[in-house]
């Protein structure tokens, strides 16, 4: 950990203390003092956000792949436009998803898993009011944390070319009404500029610190292009940082540890559950339709037993066993009098 992170994340300790409502709840935390299962999953996800250590967060794919991120040992999880198109739609990430088909997106993968899950905002879905309706329904579903971003309508993934944003004023509007439409106090939101690949780096910075300033908990500056550019937006940006590794996108792709030592908090697996998941049943399909077998894939596959495991099938058969088994003891009890 570098200094710059270190004395941003005592910044952000000491500023979090100064409200009366966080005394109790926000440090960062090693494994002796780390979070109960009775904690919310904002304030958890917050406690992650704001501890030296950086966070890694991979999108998931959909459910399934989000309790295998927890059975794995993945802290937090992401509910990302860019998977959910491609899951639900085979589309790329460029609008066509409504707020609705993400909320519910969002709610199956949070029934999925005990883990926080951070979800994708998009642009608000409109202008201040549909924000607030799209905060809402995330918190509703049970998100731990939302980003909004400043591309105007229809977006487009970050890394793709002919981007356009919104004017910063009305962003900083967008990011007012996020932070007030929010119950929890700990939901994350976290703010993201575009604006670095349209009207330039020192234009993405002074944005970042606008909507800092408006009340973000979290600064996405996406795409920069070098180490260099990393650099600078973890320190002329005074709020915990965001980075998104993209294998094949706009900017470099570091370890985790290398992006602690620039001084980000956070780093997001954006793609790679999703591309995974392509190539494997793009090669399975394409064996089947040349062989008629899937023989030579069983070494990569999964097997019966083991997926069933991971879905949670003998929990459910013992469950089932609890209220049957209950419900004819009682049956029986009633014949006995």
């Amino acid at each position: 950990m570098n200094i710059i992170r270190y004395v941003r994340t005592a910044e952000n300790y000491l500023s979090l203390l100064s409200r009366p409502q966080a005394r109790h709840i926000y440090y960062p935390f090693t494994k002796k003092n780390a979070p109960g299962a009775n904690m919310r999953k904002t304030t958890i996800l917050k406690m992650m956000i704001n501890d030296p250590e950086i966070l890694v967060i991979p999108v998931v794919h959909d459910a399934l792949c989000a309790r295998i991120a927890e059975q794995a040992g993945i802290k937090a999880v992401f509910c990302a436009g860019y998977a959910n198109s491609a899951a639900l739609l085979g589309k790329p990430d460029v609008s066509l998803l409504t707020l609705t088909e993400m909320v519910e997106c969002a709610s199956r993968i949070v029934d999925a898993t005990s883990l926080p899950v951070f979800v994708d905002g998009d642009t608000g879905h409109g202008n201040v009011t549909n924000v607030i309706r799209t905060v809402k329904l995330f918190e509703k579903a049970g998100a731990a944390g939302i980003f909004i971003e400043d591309q105007v309508y229809p977006k487009r993934c970050g890394h793709m070319e002919g981007k356009q944003v919104i004017p910063p004023d009305e962003m900083v509007a967008k990011v007012h009404a996020a932070v007030d439409a929010r119950v929890d106090p700990d939901l994350v939101i976290m703010a993201r500029t575009d604006a670095l690949a349209v009207h330039g780096f020192d234009d993405a910075i002074d944005r970042a610190n606008l909507y800092r300033d408006a009340g973000a908990d979290l600064i996405f500056v996406e795409a920069p292009r070098n180490i260099f550019e990393m650099k600078r937006i973890c320190s002329e940006v005074n709020c915990p940082t965001f980075a998104n590794n993209i294998p094949g996108g706009k900017s470099p792709l570091l370890t985790a540890r290398e992006l602690e030592e620039i001084g980000y908090a956070v780093v997001a697996d954006a793609v790679s559950c999703t591309y995974t998941i392509a190539k494997a049943v793009r090669d399975l399909f394409r064996t089947l339709s040349e062989t008629g077998s899937v023989a030579p894939h069983l070494g990569r596959m999964m097997l019966f037993d083991e997926f069933n495991e991971i879905v949670g099938l003998e929990k459910i058969r013992q469950q089932e066993d609890h209220y049957y088994y209950a419900g004819d003891m009682e049956i029986i009890s009633k014949n006995r009098e």
